[in-house]
């Protein structure tokens, strides 16, 4: 007997986290398995594993009718799960996916229209609720109770979260109302995964992996332990750029290797950092605080609506007498840190992202989810505590559709189904929410000029209306809970009252009838005296708004 083999009477033990070939790994996903995927955007997405699971099903057939959940959108327009929903809708295929619980689906184009046309089933929850979810199954209970989603379109006494027919026929993933001593609750129910798809940096020689060269920790944790939990534990099969041969210093394991079943080494082609960069250490490490990475010229209008933004948070820092913690929207409020950088505020502001991003200076568009120079970098369920529980002190979201009673619509429109996003559990965590955007859509012209406003072409889409198409945050739950709610534009400022939305300044430069009121569906309460923007928000120097803030 050679020193290589087993006993007699005793068989080989497979050691954990094998480093394979991604076609060997992905064979042991089973027709109709539910498959958790990892990612927000292109950050921590294991893109090279989601094409080569296609590529397998269109080689063999195999496997079929499988069920994706993600904890946020692992894709960007035609990276990742788009380039895989494409082919999927140009190719009228129903067969290789069955359906998707995703939380957003704003990046992915073609996932969108897999869900317009009904060709597969889609519900959309919360991006809090899905993180938490996981976190929750691989804890072996049933799924997340949560207030979130309370009088909005999650609650299941409007649609529950589904977001076509096939969604509310087949009713895989269910929102329940639920009684807490009196307390209304929302109870968020969906399949265990069989199988998840997840992403790391190195793979040590245990398999234990680290995530050093990642912008976001994300959930990818508990995305395996929820794949591990019983019944029917499920296998874990994870994306990484390196393998190593030594041993991970015991802190910087993101995922212990016992929970690993299968190491693919991805080609750095599908190993983006994020949407536009393969890799720049800026992202992710404090150190690098001050590189130069270029950012787009920031349009003026929307340099007004952030800095109104701005002057307000400065004002609660002044009053809070620390740095307040703020959480920034996708668009408009995620300028908010690069102003607040460029006005030396950056100390007294800190800007929290839901991917899990403390300070530094967040990144726009299909980056969005990254950030320049964090002093720390949280997992997206941990980040996601910090704002249903009220730990944070603030938040900016955006709009697309605010109605006469507060309630406020992010992100859907008939032909949009985006899904909430991270939008409900921030603006419902968040003691004051600033609500930042144009006041119309749809082409408008506008300029800045010696500190006024000057129109010369309006939106023909009115976005404050009577009613919104779906509503993610409810205006009445906003005033039972006491929260201070403001909607900031370029030319308006409302706020939040028991009587409804009260127009408390316009911009310099502006007509009040002509620009602000014939262009909303109601008539907002007017208050004694109207304030006007101040007319610094339109000059293009500084507002030195940190001249009277200080660090003890």
């Amino acid at each position: 007997m050679t020193s290589g083999e087993p006993k007699p009477g005793t068989e080989a033990i497979r050691r954990s986290g094998v480093v394979c070939a991604a076609r060997e790994a992905l064979s042991s996903v089973r027709d109709r398995d539910v498959v958790a995927v990892s990612g927000f955007n292109l950050a921590n997405t294991p893109e090279y594993l989601i094409l080569e699971l296609h590529k397998m099903y269109k080689d063999t057939g195999r496997p079929r009718g499988l069920f994706l959940i993600a904890d946020s959108l692992p894709a960007i327009p035609g990276r990742a799960l788009d380039a895989v929903a494409k082919e999927l809708y140009l190719g009228n295929d129903r067969d290789f996916v069955r359906g998707i619980s995703i939380p957003f689906l704003g990046f992915s184009p073609w996932l969108q229209k897999l869900a317009e046309d009904n060709l597969v089933e889609a519900y959309s929850w919360p991006m809090g609720v899905a993180v938490y979810w996981f976190r929750e199954v691989a804890s072996g209970r049933p799924g997340v109770l949560s207030k979130i989603g309370i009088d909005t379109a999650i609650d299941p006494r409007k649609e529950g979260g589904k977001l076509n027919a096939l969604a509310a026929k087949r009713n895989t993933c269910t929102v329940r109302e639920f009684d807490v001593d009196g307390e209304e609750y929302l109870l968020y129910e969906a399949p265990k995964p069989n199988v998840s798809l997840i992403r790391g940096t190195t793979a040590d020689r245990r398999s234990n992996i680290t995530m050093e060269d990642e912008a976001i920790r994300g959930t990818v944790l508990n995305i395996a332990q929820a794949t591990k939990a019983h019944p029917e534990p499920g296998k874990v099969i994870v994306q990484v750029r390196h393998v190593t041969r030594g041993n991970a210093d015991p802190r910087a394991v993101e995922v212990p290797g016992p929970l690993i079943d299968y190491v693919v080494v991805s080609p750095n082609a599908y190993h983006w950092q994020v949407g536009s960069t393969v890799y720049d250490p800026a992202f992710g490490s404090s150190a690098d605080s001050n590189a130069q990475v270029k950012q787009p010229r920031i349009d003026p209008i929307d340099q007004v609506i952030a800095r109104r933004v701005l002057v307000e948070l400065c004002k609660e820092a002044k009053t809070k007498g620390s740095p307040l913690i703020v959480n920034l929207g996708i668009g408009i409020p995620a300028l908010v840190s690069r102003i607040a950088n460029q006005e030396g505020v950056g100390d007294f502001i800190v800007t929290v992202l839901e991917s899990g991003q403390w300070g530094g200076m967040a990144l726009p568009g299909v980056d969005f989810g990254a950030a320049v120079g964090p002093f720390a970098l949280s997992t997206m369920p941990d980040m996601f505590s910090n704002f249903e529980g009220g730990a944070i002190d603030a938040a900016s979201l955006g709009f697309l559709q605010v109605g006469s009673n507060g309630d406020v619509n992010p992100s859907m429109l008939p032909d949009k189904l985006y899904g909430p996003g991270g939008f409900p559990v921030i603006a419902g965590g968040s003691p004051r929410i600033y609500f930042a955007g144009a006041f119309t859509a749809g082409g408008a012209k506008m300029s800045t000029k010696g500190g006024r406003l000057r129109i010369e072409k309006d939106g023909d889409v009115v976005k404050f209306v009577s009613k919104v198409y779906r509503n993610f945050f409810s205006g009445s739950q906003a005033l039972k809970f006491g929260k201070d709610v403001l909607y900031v534009t370029e030319r308006a400022v409302f706020e939040l009252t028991p009587k409804g939305l009260e127009l408390k300044e316009i911009a310099p430069g502006v007509d009040l009838e002509r620009d602000v009121l014939s262009k909303m569906e109601f008539k907002p309460l007017m208050p004694r005296r109207l304030l006007e923007m101040d007319s610094a928000l339109f000059r293009p120097e500084p507002l030195r708004v940190g001249r009277t803030l200080r660090i003890a």
